[in-house]
């Protein structure tokens, strides 16, 4: 695979080419893709979560039911809200991965990718907790959907897990990341991300 350049950056890998195919789409989100970029570039260790400054990679499930019209959502044992699923990379560099794992640790349902594009990506602050210190989440997102049920288990990371009217997310959470990528997939062009 030839080098990747972006902001007078080389780089090479699926990552930076999945971040430059997620800009084309989403012009407005250069900044946050940038920021992405930068920490590849200066924290080798960003795909580990004891790298606190500037932050780590993590990855996330947007899990829809088989019917695309519900997402399904964990309520964080340590952030106390309602979230997509997913959760560290642990050292592993393909974050498609790290997010279907993700998403099958904290659900108990067997899923598969909608698209190997990113479906959204954020930068967010998780608080300080006991012997971590506040630091930033790089998170990448990508959409799937179950394979059979939808029996969800909840496991010891959520209080509770919810499949909640995408159309209604709003009535559950204010957090503006989630309610962005409800507006994505409600606006999504169905030939690439299907039901």
């Amino acid at each position: 695979m030839a080098p990747l350049l972006f902001l007078g950056i080389v780089l090479r890998g699926k990552l930076p080419d999945r971040l430059t195919e997620y800009v084309a789409r989403h012009p407005n989100e250069c900044e946050v893709a940038e920021r992405f970029i930068t920490l590849l570039a200066r924290a080798p260790r960003c795909f580990h979560r004891d790298c606190f400054a500037p932050g780590h990679i993590t990855g996330s499930a947007w899990l829809v039911s088989c019917t695309g019209d519900k997402v399904l959502l964990t309520h964080h044992l340590k952030l106390g809200g309602w979230f997509q699923l997913g959760g560290h990379a642990d050292g592993d560099t393909d974050v498609l991965a790290v997010a279907q794992r993700e998403g099958e640790e904290e659900s108990g349902l067997a899923i598969r990718p909608l698209s190997t594009e990113l479906f959204d990506i954020d930068i967010h602050v998780i608080p300080a907790r006991k012997a971590e210190p506040e630091h930033l989440h790089f998170d990448l997102r990508f959409a799937f959907t179950v394979t059979d049920s939808e029996a969800f288990v909840v496991g010891n990371e959520s209080h509770d897990l919810a499949w909640v009217p995408i159309a209604d997310l709003a009535s559950v959470t204010v957090e503006r990341s989630m309610l962005r990528m409800a507006e994505k997939w409600l606006a999504r062009d169905r030939a690439t991300l299907p039901p």
